[in-house]
């Protein structure tokens, strides 16, 4: 009897680093289908809807003028201080929900996992690229607020250098992604961990320079500097937002750093989400 052949075999993973593109591809179907259900279903049934991805960020971008700048006396170098702290939001609001909805992704989608066979990897890509639909919202305000105050004749403008704000964008989906699937290897065993990300992910926002430059922090800051000097968020931070002000030299140590880094953590990621997803489904 001639031996059967089959037109897929599912099988575990055996590389370390196993990023089946040809695959992916194949069921890029079902990843539209995972974006549309993360942007329809997060506000679905709320009263304001899609308003919060406009509301959230001038909220917080408010009530960050008045105390940052207002009351603490932080000073932006001439540039308007809600504009200022509106360009940090956009990117920081974007890595935290990106790093949130990713290291989740196993628990979240486990029911699913169980039942059915797809590229493991789509789970957590969609979460990346869905975020990029509010990030591009909150783009859009931004660049709406830009206009209003040049049009107030305040003097900003964006830097020659603009167009690297692609690679920083890439640098942040890198690294979201990249520490999101290690971390969703320890949420599928130790619950806790996700109150814990989020806990960690709202004290690291004031080390990670999103309402100040890195400048106003040596100053104000002295000696307890360090600990913002070595956190690489805060440093590509500030490039992004020296990509905005031309009266700001562009921060390319955050650019390098940041792409350095994005790569290390995408694969290593990529390695701890291969190696998981071989077992998940038992301790789930």
């Amino acid at each position: 009897m001639a031996k059967e052949e089959w037109l897929y075999e599912i099988k575990p993973k055996g590389k370390l680093i196993d990023l089946n593109l040809q695959e992916i591809w194949r069921y890029r179907d079902l990843l539209v289908l995972f974006i549309k259900r993360d942007i329809v279903t997060v506000y679905k049934q709320t009263i304001l809807g899609p308003l919060w991805f406009l509301i959230q960020p001038l909220f917080t971008g408010v009530v960050f003028t008045l105390i940052f700048n207002k009351v603490a006396g932080i000073e932006n170098i001439g540039i308007p201080d809600f504009l200022f702290n509106l360009v940090g939001l956009t990117l920081w609001s974007y890595f935290k929900e990106s790093l949130n909805a990713t290291s989740n992704a196993f628990r979240s989608n486990a029911t699913l996992f169980g039942k059915v066979y797809f590229p493991r990897f789509i789970a957590p890509a969609s979460k990346v690229l869905s975020g990029l639909f509010k990030y591009g919202i909150q783009l859009l305000i931004l660049i709406l607020f830009y206009v209003y105050y040049v049009y107030q004749g305040i003097e900003v403008r964006p830097s020659i250098y603009f167009p690297l704000l692609l690679v920083i964008i890439l640098n942040v989906i890198l690294i979201a992604m990249g520490l999101g699937m290690i971390l969703s290897a320890f949420t599928t065993k130790y619950r806790d961990l996700t109150i814990l990300i989020g806990f960690s992910l709202n004290l690291l926002m004031y080390l990670s320079a999103v309402m100040y430059s890195l400048d106003a922090a040596k100053d104000k800051l002295k000696d307890y500097y360090w600990a913002i000097e070595w956190n690489p968020l805060a440093h590509i931070l500030e490039s992004y937002r020296s990509i905005w002000f031309n009266n700001m030299d562009v921060h390319w140590e955050g650019i390098y750093v940041g792409l350095g880094l994005g790569v290390i953590m995408f694969f290593l990621g990529l390695i701890v989400f291969n190696r998981t997803e071989k077992t998940f489904i038992d301790t789930v």
